[in-house]
């Protein structure tokens, strides 16, 4: 069976974190989302794999060769225009010889459901249910038969949805050339799904496990679970005093340094500096070259490579690209006094604690403070004594 994974478009709405990279390069449990799809593929017996880049291909491409140290076979094609999800995976077949596997390259899944899908092959679309389906296409669904697809509407039809995951065979093709452009602009897959609804061609198949990363605070809910089965694994130095609880793993050439106290599940890269007398909490994962320094916290946060949190920090709830420095006693705020859903933009995250969404290169001052759901554009740079709150454009420089 071959795979198609669809990684051309750039996650407008995960910017500014995809300012500087494809959404499907965004890490999880320290490791690109896209990586951990293939290997979940890979686990459920698949070997040959079509990934369609577009955006930032190049970023793809390096991560992954051709696919030998992950013990698959990987080629590519190129979407050069985001023409929409029809037009991507046109793109796929002068490749595809046989029935196929295809999927979404941005949410996370498990080997066993990719090889239920498999199991039940084509055509068949994979479903999952979801505590806010006005997000997605909502799926209609009788015994194994999918009867209907209502795209993302405020007034969903049930909480079923569709997963972005797929078998088809490739007839799928002649559906796909008939496909008119959709009010959106845009070439898309459920118009071709829509021909295989009417004729009562296109199965149904539930997954166990599933998540979509549709936003930035949708990567800490995804890289906590991720890390659930975290196997301790320590490669770097620890320092006398260093006090680790629950599963944390440390990469090579990093030092802890004395009087840190790390609370598992806790991924810390390669070449990281952490202490004296750092305190990081669960589900936090620090990318490779960081520096988390003397008196400072770090709970339930992504943190990109080569960024540094140095002296008297606190970060909570939050996602932080790479290369970024924050001041001594630069603070993030991770939860509201009425305790009320934390809103990004007017737009609501369904959480209560969250802290803010840091673009790469964003360097603040001493003594900052962050309010909850705060947004920082890249290469933003913030002056002593600052409160920042809302949105803060990229490049801009506050003082």
């Amino acid at each position: 069976m071959q795979c198609v994974i669809l990684a051309a478009g750039e996650g407008k709405r995960m910017r500014p974190l995809t300012a500087t990279r494809p959404k499907v390069m965004l890490p999880l449990a320290n490791r690109p989302m896209l990586e951990h799809l293939v290997l979940a593929a890979r686990d459920a017996g698949i070997s040959e794999f079509l990934v369609v880049t577009g955006y930032m291909e190049a970023e793809i491409r390096n991560r992954f060769g051709d696919g030998d140290a992950h013990g698959v076979r990987i080629e590519y094609v190129v979407q050069r225009h985001q023409r929409g999800t029809a037009d991507a995976l046109l793109q796929a077949r002068d490749w595809l010889d046989s029935d196929f596997l295809m999927m979404n390259g941005d949410m996370v899944i498990t080997p066993a459901d990719i090889a239920r899908i498999l199991a039940a092959g084509p055509d068949c679309m994979a479903v999952a249910t979801s505590d806010h389906p006005e997000d997605y296409g909502v799926v209609q669904v009788e015994g194994d038969q999918v009867v209907g697809l209502q795209e993302k509407s405020p007034e969903p039809r049930g909480n079923l949805v569709n997963a972005g995951l797929y078998c088809f065979t490739p007839e799928i093709f002649s559906l796909l050339e008939r496909v008119a452009v959709s009010p959106r602009g845009e070439l898309e897959l459920t118009d071709a799904l829509a021909q295989l609804i009417r004729e009562e061609r296109l199965a149904a198949c539930r997954l166990a496990s599933w998540i979509d990363v549709g936003y930035p605070w949708d990567l800490l809910s995804a890289n906590e679970q991720m890390m659930q089965d975290l196997a301790p694994f320590i490669q770097g130095v620890l320092e006398e005093g260093v006090v680790l609880k629950g599963p944390v793993s440390v990469g090579e050439g990093s030092v802890v340094r004395a009087g840190t106290c790390i609370e598992g599940p806790c991924i810390i890269g390669r070449d990281c500096r952490i202490g004296p007398h750092a305190y990081i909490r669960g589900a936090t994962t620090i990318g490779d070259g960081c520096h988390i320094g003397h008196a400072t916290e770090v709970k339930n946060s992504i943190v990109l490579p080569k960024t540094n949190l140095p002296h008297f920090n606190y970060l909570g709830d939050s996602v932080v690209g790479s290369g970024c420095n924050f001041g001594a006693g630069t603070k993030v705020a991770n939860l509201r006094h009425d305790r009320a859903e934390v809103k990004v933009r007017g737009i609501s995250t369904k959480r209560k604690k969250l802290g803010a969404i840091v673009g790469d290169r964003v360097q603040t001052g001493i003594n900052c403070s962050v309010n909850v759901g705060a947004v920082i554009g890249c290469g933003a740079q913030i002056g002593p004594h600052v409160l920042v709150d809302g949105y803060i454009a990229p490049g801009a420089k506050i003082r």
